[in-house]
């Protein structure tokens, strides 16, 4: 039997279209346990797992794992600036670029950075930029590059913790750690360290005392260097929430600071055998 050329052959092993179908949003509640068993209105952030110094390319490094939030930084230099018309005399330069892989997110995104990259990375900028010793570094430049491989929420704040143990890692000289940490306000209700899906219902409904707030955190200064916040909350709110994030920062501090510890003796010289 002759072959129809003009058919389309589809492959042998095929797959029902509902395999691919959208899936219906979650709906999170606002009352109860959440879905990943953490308690609500309590100081509870997810287990975190931190690594340095896995790139060799770059002069620090850093990967972060919250939950399923998955993000990797990279940091170069001090190195000549690539213009000479933004040169500093006195002070260095701190460049940020955050970016999120295209399968990073339940809808497929482009390499391309959008308008939301553009303000997360202003935003890492002015967290990083008062615990770094610009000072130290004239003429220099110092390029900061996180990479968002997996997003299940409070990326920001991850990121910030991220981008400040790669400098460190890199041996810039620094201030303080910088650490990260988000809430987001449900009514008279609140989850810190919030999940994809509950940052998604938090930004849906409107109405008073609802919004989310990152707060990024010098903890050994005991100084904020960055807060950003969406949605509509009092003062009062407002207040609660930054205090529940900086407790939520001092949990994460003695795990960035075994992850540093271990990165500095694992690059250490064996010691001489005299």
């Amino acid at each position: 039997m002759p072959t129809d050329t003009k058919r389309v052959r589809g492959p042998e092993v095929s797959q029902s279209p509902l395999l691919y179908a959208t899936k219906p949003a979650v709906t999170v509640p606002p009352r109860g346990p959440r879905a990943d068993g953490r308690q609500r209105d309590q100081v509870d952030v997810r287990p975190v797992f931190v690594r340095c110094g896995l790139v060799s390319q770059a002069k620090g490094s850093a990967y972060i794992e919250a939950g399923n939030t998955k993000l990797m930084c990279c940091v170069y230099g001090p190195k000549e600036t690539e213009r000479k018309d933004e040169t500093d005399m006195k002070n260095g330069r701190l460049t940020t670029d955050m970016r999120f892989a295209p399968f990073s997110c339940p809808e497929r995104g482009s390499w391309i950075q959008g308008s939301q990259d553009k303000d997360f990375s202003l935003m890492l900028l002015e967290s990083l930029q008062p615990a770094v010793c610009l000072h130290k570094y004239p003429r220099s430049q110092i390029e900061v590059n996180v990479m968002v491989l997996e997003n299940s929420g409070s990326v920001l704040a991850h990121a910030v913790t991220c981008a400040s143990l790669a400098l460190a890692d890199a041996g810039i000289e620094m201030y303080d750690l910088v650490l990260g940490c988000s809430v987001c306000q449900d009514g008279v209700s609140y989850v810190v360290d919030p999940s994809y899906d509950e940052q998604i219902t938090c930004s849906s409904v409107s109405g008073e005392n609802q919004g989310s707030l990152t707060v990024a955190f010098l903890p050994s200064l005991n100084q904020i260097s960055g807060l950003q916040s969406d949605g509509e909350m009092s003062e009062e709110t407002l207040t609660a929430g930054v205090r529940t994030c900086i407790e939520g920062c001092y949990k994460l501090y003695p795990v960035i600071q075994q992850a540093l510890a271990k990165a500095v003796r694992s690059a250490a010289p064996p010691p001489s055998e005299s």
